[in-house]
């Protein structure tokens, strides 16, 4: 393989003119923290774009951050912290997961990542307010620009979102960012089991007190993180007055669950990293991971029905409707993606994405969500627009696109 380490937006236009020209598919790194997600693949050439790093302007009145696409995320958050700001999509990080590095602001984009907090704030796309980048011809484009209210028409910045560097390499990201909390608490139920938990996670998700985290550990998840049985867990973010109010409030509408325990800020928040990071799992380095996305109540009859099969333990978020599941490595040579797509169609739709297998069971299962046809058909389209000659990162993430 052949590496290329561009410095500047000009010579990342340049190589990726060269393989246009040359039809040669590229591979495309930031950081390279979530270079095992997707299908493997040998490229003949890597662009590693690990030199275009930096915040290039950050206005905190304006809350507007740009910065160069491999600047580490946690450049960027301590940065933010600074100035009493952050992300407000709460970027998981893949370093515990794969045993790597940070990532960075621009793959995080790419890969769309989001944390706890989306279930109040959204994903990445949510929060993009401008791109620059090079298209599969070697073509610079920017889109979107640097002020909140900077959105017309067809919004190229979210679209890119999640597209893996299939359709283009971003050089530089512009971000709204928002003031950080005041402070946080965590309201605790101890010992339920993940329907009843389900349950009252969707209560308080339906209730006026602005749940900013909602997730269930099951006993193995909760003992890595501090508790004695598994834990069902509820964040609450603000001024000071007003969280004290509402975890009250919330504490009283579950108590025919069980009895509320409370975390304050600092347990609060080493608990809801090793949540957004999925730590639990990551600790069992030899498991097979799965993200699955489901409707909140789905999430614990899937799970069920997945553990008739296999022997596998799961962990929920998103008030349930975040699923990671761990099996163990002699699950099949698909991983059990045949079981789990045909449990999700049966508890309502979603989506699964393989997130941790050697490379190659990753080669044989379809890493990501099969797309239905008319989904395909416009992935397609557009990939012909923006890759035509198909040199970005081709089939990492459909075989056909």
């Amino acid at each position: 393989m052949t590496f290329e380490a561009p410095a500047t937006a000009a010579e990342v236009a340049a190589s990726v003119t060269e393989a246009a020209n040359s039809r040669t598919p590229l591979s495309i790194n930031g950081l390279a923290s979530k270079a095992r997600l997707g299908a493997p693949w040998n490229a003949a050439r890597r662009l590693d774009l690990s030199a275009l790093s930096g915040v290039t302007l950050y206005e905190p009145e304006e809350l507007v951050l740009s910065a160069l696409a491999a600047t580490p995320i946690e450049t960027i958050e301590a940065l933010l912290a600074a100035n009493g700001q952050e992300l407000a999509f709460e970027p998981m990080s893949f370093g515990a997961l794969y045993g790597t590095g940070p990532g960075s602001l621009g793959g995080c984009l790419m890969a769309n990542l989001s944390g706890p907090r989306r279930i109040k704030a959204g994903a990445a796309r949510d929060h993009v307010l401008g791109v620059k980048g090079v298209n599969g011809r070697g073509e610079a484009f920017k889109a979107g620009g640097t002020v909140v209210k900077n959105v017309t028409g067809y919004d190229l910045s979210r679209g890119l979102a999640g597209s893996f560097g299939t359709l283009a390499v971003l050089t530089e990201v512009t971000f709204k960012v928002l003031p950080r909390a005041e402070t946080a608490a965590t309201l605790a139920l101890p010992g339920l089991p993940p329907k009843q938990a389900i349950e009252a996670l969707c209560a308080a998700m339906g209730a006026p007190v602005d749940v900013s985290g909602a997730a269930h550990l099951p006993p193995f998840a909760a003992r890595a993180l501090g508790f004695p049985g598994s834990a069902t867990l509820l964040r609450l973010e603000g001024f000071t007055p007003s969280v004290n109010e509402r975890f009250e409030r919330l504490a009283a509408l579950l108590k025919p669950f069980a009895g509320a325990e409370r975390l304050d800020a600092a347990a609060s928040a080493t608990l809801w990293r090793g949540i957004r990071d999925v730590a639990p799992l990551a600790e069992q380095s030899e498991k097979i991971i799965w993200k699955i996305s489901v409707a909140p109540t789905a999430g614990p009859p899937l799970a069920a029905t997945i553990a008739k099969v296999y022997q596998s333990e799961a962990l929920f978020d998103w008030s349930g409707g975040l699923v990671w599941l761990a099996f163990e490595p002699d699950c099949g040579p698909d991983a059990g993606a045949e079981l789990i797509r045909g449990a999700i169609a049966v508890h309502g739709g979603g989506h699964a994405t393989l997130v941790r297998a050697p490379d190659d069971i990753r080669a044989a299962a379809r890493v990501f969500q099969p797309q239905p046809p008319a989904l395909k058909a416009l992935s397609q389209r557009l990939k012909a627009e923006f890759d035509p000659f198909g040199i970005l990162e081709p089939g990492r993430m459909q075989a056909e696109v």
